[in-house]
């Protein structure tokens, strides 16, 4: 399973690009969104000063057919609206890829993380260049649950090494100690150690190593 983090830039004909561009010190945090047939719905939290002039702004764009405040204070507001043109949830609609929540917006710049199959990743990104969003993949990586990366035995021997002090500098703990504590032979307490490093360190410098540009998203994708 690929996790990808993408900055979109939106189109000049979209109302958010419109209304973020001009008044770049106001961030947009999408906290919810659901695509229509043809519209679509979202709840937006607005951070930032000169709130009044923002909401004044996207009360008079054309693209947003229903706007209701739900809530109001000096610096942040919360609104609800429809769209004629949510492209973002258009592009997770057809490429069956959920863009995970909060989406930020930013001065015309929108930034998201994905995860999925690493096939309906490079849907996503085709659906963008489709519907005029140009992107920049900031980083694709492989999102492991702690249990395909470490076999349970190995969980539980790092969680007592780090607990009891082998991990520390200088060491709390020696190796003969540990397994001492914990009951197996030293030869075992190292071969099993080492395995599970193994696998945290190989893991972090894949990680470091798939932190590149914009051409990871068609030669890892494909």
């Amino acid at each position: 399973m690929a996790q990808a983090t993408f900055t979109v830039t939106l189109p000049e004909r979209l109302w958010v690009r419109e209304v973020s561009s001009a008044h770049p010190e106001t961030c947009f945090h999408v906290i919810a969104g659901v695509p229509g047939a043809d519209t679509g719905f979202a709840l937006v939290r607005l951070t930032g000063p000169n709130l009044a002039e923002v909401l004044e702004d996207m009360d008079d764009h054309d693209q947003l057919t229903e706007i209701s405040l739900i809530q109001w204070s000096d610096n942040e507001a919360t609104v609800h609206f429809e769209t004629t043109a949510p492209l973002l949830l258009f592009s997770s609609r057809n490429s069956g890829m959920p863009i995970e929540l909060p989406v930020k917006i930013r001065d015309g710049e929108a930034t998201m993380e994905v995860t999925g199959s690493r096939a309906r990743l490079s849907q996503l990104a085709e659906q963008f260049s489709q519907f005029g969003l140009q992107y920049h993949v900031d980083n694709v990586q492989e999102r492991l649950h702690d249990s395909q990366l470490l076999s349970e035995r190995q969980q539980e021997l790092i969680v007592a090494a780090v607990k009891h002090g082998y991990y520390d500098t200088p060491r709390c703990c020696s190796l003969t100690e540990l397994a001492e504590r914990l009951g197996i032979a030293k030869s075992t307490c190292s071969e099993t150690l080492h395995r599970a490093e193994e696998a945290i360190v190989k893991e972090f410098v894949d990680n470091l190593a798939n932190v590149d540009s914009d051409a990871l998203i068609e030669k890892q994708l494909a």
